[in-house]
């Protein structure tokens, strides 16, 4: 099944960070209850969203970093994952944070760190 992605290009930033914390949410619930098609349509709804944010002028993935302080682990992660090119030493603190829970998001930032520091994961 091919996937569609949704043109969010008329829709304000504030909109998209709204939907942003929503669906990182929504994913969290989803890997939490071992839905993977709905964690999946969450995975690239989160990528739209913040491949909008990098595209608008001057890389507006920024308006994501106040998220390293959410409530929710898996908001903290996604958004720490979506600025790692743009704040390395911060992004990379969230992460490291992260890396000690138990859950989802714990095992993906070790996964995370483990690829930055062998060289497997470089962000953009």
């Amino acid at each position: 099944m091919k996937r569609t992605k949704r043109d969010l290009s008329s829709l304000a930033e504030k909109t998209l960070l709204h939907l942003f914390v929503k669906y990182s949410i929504e994913q969290d619930d989803a890997l939490l209850g071992f839905e993977v098609a709905r964690s999946n349509r969450m995975y690239w709804a989160i990528k739209d969203i913040t491949n909008e944010l990098k595209s608008r002028p001057g890389d507006r993935r920024r308006a994501l970093i106040p998220f390293y302080r959410h409530g929710n682990p898996q908001v903290r992660f996604k958004a720490a994952e979506a600025t790692l090119a743009l704040e390395p030493v911060a992004a990379r603190a969230v992460l490291e944070s992260l890396r000690s829970i138990h859950g989802p998001q714990g095992l993906d930032a070790g996964m995370a760190i483990r690829g930055l520091d062998d060289g497997s994961y470089k962000p953009t």
